[in-house]
């Protein structure tokens, strides 16, 4: 393919990333490459995605038209996946390999040779280095490991999915960063809901320092000192679950891992969410209840100012301050038209949401990057 076709033929897509959809610890990066993948093979494209293996995993199989491959666990799925390609993969006319980020990259631009290297990164690590490994790993992952990680793709194409994270890769020198609209795997409701009789917070997330449940349980408390008819709803799981359980005051109730059925329906009858945490790639645990009529109180972080339009869909509060989500949810409880008022926006916002147009700007962009190439350059030569 070179420089002024129209890129409509078949791709051949090589895809990199560190999980899968079914695997257990599978979330939002995952669904992501999931439901664009198997857009992109709808389409006629060729995709093939290399991944880490988990207990009762298959090796190979087809998943919605996409050719899943896994080798390694968390940690050595990177060097199985060098390994593999130079085993394997090298040998094949790959127009495109995608290179997914999470924290750690594959480092495809050291020994891809064959094909245009795309990354593809939600969020950047930074903080969470802080809140979930110990010390000295976290020292040195958030001022060295990271950045020597992402110094071989500053001139590799790449995607993301919030104006933050681009913000935060052209602060590292990146030059090229493109952002897709995160997708919606929910269909928004076509009015605002009936809501629970009594005021219902929810916080939904997993159980785990980076996203900060203890302070929507700390925020809850002082909202429920105020009226105490007000409830929690924690859904999810995680490492904290049982401390967190055990140390949570009357009114909060843990519903642990629930069906996506269950989710949505207790998002449908919760007044307000309650979506503390460090960073996010975009939020679409934010997206998902505005979609049910739910506004999302949150702090002003990388993310999560993209996925909430503040005093429009919802409410932004300084990152760490516990009393401005109380004070916020006790506003909104009380003033029940400006609720609403949050909850008709958010409803609206979450339309313009899908995982169609997710799929049709990536591949877009995608496009426009094979057709950047020199009109005397073929793209099997491109690294």
């Amino acid at each position: 393919m070179r420089k002024g076709q129209v890129a409509v033929e078949t791709l051949k897509i090589l895809w990199m990333n560190w999980r899968d959809i079914k695997n257990p610890d599978a979330g939002g990066a995952e669904l992501f490459t999931h439901e664009v993948a198997k857009r992109l093979a709808a389409q006629g494209h060729q995709v093939t995605l290399f991944t880490s293996e988990f207990p009762g995993s298959k090796r190979e199989e087809i998943m919605d038209g996409v050719e899943v491959i896994r080798s390694g666990g968390k940690y050595t799925v990177y060097l199985n996946a060098k390994k593999h390609y130079r085993k394997v993969f090298s040998r094949e006319d790959y127009d495109l390999v995608i290179d997914e980020i999470n924290t750690r990259p594959f480092l495809t631009p050291k020994f891809v040779k064959k094909g245009i290297v795309i990354g593809l990164i939600h969020q950047l690590a930074r903080e969470y280095w802080f809140y979930e490994t110990p010390f000295p790993i976290s020292y040195i992952g958030y001022h060295y490991l990271e950045k020597s990680w992402l110094r071989p793709y500053v001139t590799v194409p790449m995607v993301t999915v919030s104006e933050s994270t681009r913000a935060d890769l052209k602060e590292l020198g990146f030059m090229k960063v493109y952002v897709v609209a995160q997708g919606l795997s929910v269909t928004p409701l076509p009015s605002l809901p009936e809501k629970e009789e009594k005021p219902t917070l929810i916080f939904i997330g997993r159980l785990r320092k980076a996203k900060l449940p203890d302070h929507a349980i700390k925020a809850y408390e002082s909202v429920s000192r105020e009226i105490p008819e007000t409830r929690l709803w924690m859904v999810g799981d995680g490492y904290l679950f049982e401390s967190l359980k055990n140390q949570a005051p009357s009114g909060v109730k843990f519903f642990g891992k629930v069906t996506n059925e269950v989710k949505l329906d207790l998002l449908k009858r919760a007044h307000l969410m309650l979506m503390p945490g460090i960073r996010e790639g975009w939020g679409l645990v934010v997206t998902e209840p505005n979609a049910m009529g739910t506004p999302v109180i949150a702090y002003d972080v990388p993310g999560l100012r993209d996925s909430v339009r503040d005093d429009v869909t919802g409410r932004l509060v300084s990152s760490g301050d516990i009393s401005g989500i109380s004070r916020e949810a006790l506003d909104l409880i009380v003033d029940q038209k400006q609720r609403e008022i949050l909850a008709i926006n958010a409803l609206g916002w979450s339309k313009n949401f899908s995982w169609n147009r997710t799929a049709r700007e990536f591949m877009e962009y995608m496009t426009s990057v094979i057709q950047d190439l020199p009109a005397d350059t073929d793209s099997s030569n491109h690294n």
